[in-house]
């Protein structure tokens, strides 16, 4: 059994915070910076539902959200969270992650996603590490992906679009197993990015 608790992670200039409503409006510009909402595949909230989206990040039972901060300038860069928490095997998943479009493909998903695998893997004692995206959404399957998660298959006709599609979901994992090897990759991968 494990137990997720709120708790700030900090790694390679990245910090993640406990998302909060004092968030809203770096949170608005964050996802303005790209008009991220228009994109069909994600979830990012219109600038006047910021506030709206933080209060069901936080109502979302088996949810814990955290802020994605800048360590040197206190910025915020978008929003990832844990969901789908199964204390009792062992399980959480990686999601509702999003990021200013001016800190995509840097540095910053794969510090965020090491410091979350890090904590459930080497604190929480998790067993697996899910992920799962639109199945339209290439560039969020690469990036999973290029963790070193396996594709586990499809769900299909699973979760409904903000557009009133319905989608098919594809599912990724990373076993306990796993998680040494692919530490190191991602270790590695952060080294040869910083030269």
């Amino acid at each position: 059994m494990i137990r997720v608790a709120p708790v700030t992670l900090e790694f390679n200039g990245v910090r993640l915070e406990p998302l909060a409503m004092h968030h809203a409006e770096a949170l608005r510009a964050a996802a303005s910076d790209g008009e991220l909402w228009t994109l069909r595949v994600t979830s990012v909230p219109e600038p006047h539902d910021t506030e709206q989206y933080i209060a069901t990040a936080l109502d979302t039972r088996n949810r814990l959200a955290f802020a994605v901060i800048d360590a040197a300038s206190g910025a915020v860069l978008g929003t990832t969270s844990y969901h789908d928490i199964m204390a009792d095997i062992g399980r959480v998943e990686i999601g509702y992650t999003w990021y200013a479009k001016r800190v995509q493909r840097t540095h910053v998903n794969t510090s965020c996603k090491l410091l979350l695998m890090s904590h459930a893997f080497d604190t929480l004692g998790c067993g697996v590490v899910g992920w799962r995206t639109d199945c339209e959404n290439f560039a969020s399957q690469a990036a999973i992906e290029r963790l070193g998660a396996k594709k586990d298959g499809v769900l299909r006709h699973h979760h409904m679009r903000r557009d009133g599609t319905v989608r098919d979901t594809v599912m990724y994992s990373v076993l306990r197993a796993e998680w040494p090897a692919i530490k190191s990759q991602l270790h590695d991968r952060l080294a040869r990015h910083a030269r």
